[in-house]
């Protein structure tokens, strides 16, 4: 038997061995020379087979010089972002904790944010079509008396920025109303007066809270608790109702009205609260009314919350001689603090 390498042709070194010795020869292969002579001619070579395999990115990608060419100068100065154009009442960042009144509208509100000066007013907006009258002379006085910006516009802008049904034609940005602590609302007054405080339990609709805080005002109320959820605040609509009584009543906001009605209660404060279900009528307090008092108003049908209730130290209801079976709460809330006010006058005399 023949050895695999002396059979000719098949010998792995045969072909190279004859390659070689032609290219040290000053020749070359076919395909070499057929290459020359196509380039020669202007045409091109025959493609290589392994340019069919290459990744297409990489013609995207940067040559070798060009990956470790020195880096031009980066900017690292952030450019500002564009000024936007002011097209709305400037206001303060929301306060998502406290109880709002950023916003107010209305013709009274409006007046009443300037007379009493307890927060700062950003801009007021009057309608340019409003005809002269005393209140709108005392808001544009008053403005110019305490550098407020006032912009005379259009109707439908101010339409446009209100959460109000009916703003009057007046609209005015503020500071949000400062709410004061519970442990302010009970400490001792001038002339040793019993505090009188009403907390408002689960009331949700605005209108309601700004009549009820117009009525604790007219009735000299030394502060309304309000609780932090579930519970309207100082809406443009509450603060309309109110009519500027948002500016004078102070106001407390509570996490939980339960602990806070049980702090007042160790603090020597009678929790009287309204049921319509309660045996006594509000005409029977006299007795608790020359002592600091707190009145407790539930939300229409739903009344108190039953953890309100156990807090309380006595519940009334108000008589009803009518069909009707309650009052709305802002009128109950009229009702109750004017008959602490009458009883207190009528013991002083």
């Amino acid at each position: 038997m023949k050895p695999r390498d002396s059979r000719p042709g098949k010998g792995p070194r045969s072909g190279a061995t004859s390659s070689n010795k032609r290219t040290a020869a000053g020749g070359t292969s076919r395909s070499a020379a057929g290459g020359s002579k196509r380039a020669a001619a202007g045409g091109t070579s025959r493609s290589d087979p392994r340019d069919a395999r290459r990744d297409p990115r990489d013609a995207k990608r940067p040559s070798r010089d060009a990956k470790y060419a020195p880096r031009a100068a980066v900017n690292t100065k952030r450019s500002r972002p564009p000024v936007r154009e002011h097209t709305g009442p400037r206001a303060p960042r929301p306060d998502q904790h406290g109880l709002g009144g950023s916003q107010i509208e209305g013709r009274q509100a409006v007046r009443e944010l300037l007379i009493a000066q307890r927060r700062r007013t950003f801009e007021i907006w009057v309608s340019n079509d409003l005809d002269e009258n005393d209140v709108i002379n005392d808001i544009l006085a008053l403005a110019a008396d305490q550098r407020v910006p006032v912009r005379r516009v259009p109707r439908k802008e101010i339409e446009k920025e209100a959460r109000s049904e009916a703003p009057q034609g007046v609209l005015a940005m503020a500071a949000p109303i400062p709410d004061v602590e519970l442990g302010d609302l009970l400490a001792p007054r001038k002339g040793n007066i019993p505090a009188f405080l009403v907390a408002i339990d689960g009331v949700t609709d605005p209108g309601n809270l700004g009549a009820i805080l117009r009525s604790c005002d007219g009735a000299g109320v030394h502060g309304v608790i309000l609780p932090r959820h579930r519970a309207v605040h100082i809406t443009p609509t509450a603060a309309k109702s109110a009519a500027g009584a948002a500016e004078y009543v102070p106001m407390c906001v509570v996490g939980g009205l339960p602990t806070a009605l049980k702090q007042m209660k160790d603090a020597g404060v009678w929790i009287v609260g309204l049921s319509d279900a309660a045996e006594k009528n509000i005409f029977e307090i006299g007795e608790l009314t020359s002592e600091p008092i707190c009145l407790v108003l539930g939300a229409e049908g739903a009344g108190l919350s039953r953890l309100v209730k156990e807090r309380c130290d006595l519940l009334v209801n108000i008589p009803m001689g009518g069909s009707l079976s309650s009052l709305n709460v802002s009128a109950a809330a009229a009702l109750a603090t004017y008959e602490v006010v009458r009883s207190r006058v009528a013991k002083s005399k």
